[in-house]
């Protein structure tokens, strides 16, 4: 993945345990893994609008539409 290999992990996870206690830990990865598809998913959406202009779907209408920048 990150080129990390089963003892980094180890290392991570442990320092992560130190750092937050082992009853938030459940609560760091919940937060993790909704930052983790929020990402996903406005990269996705991101791509989407990248094709569409690049198909000339999302071309405005108007000058007032046009976004000069």
């Amino acid at each position: 993945m990150f080129g990390l290999g089963t003892q980094e992990l180890l290392i991570i996870l442990v320092l992560v345990m130190v750092i937050f206690g082992a009853g938030k830990l459940p609560q760091v990865g919940d937060a993790l893994g909704k930052g983790l598809r929020n990402f996903k998913k406005g990269v996705s959406e991101a791509e989407e609008l990248d094709l569409a202009d690049l198909n000339g779907k999302n071309k405005p209408d108007s000058p007032s539409e046009r976004h000069e920048g």
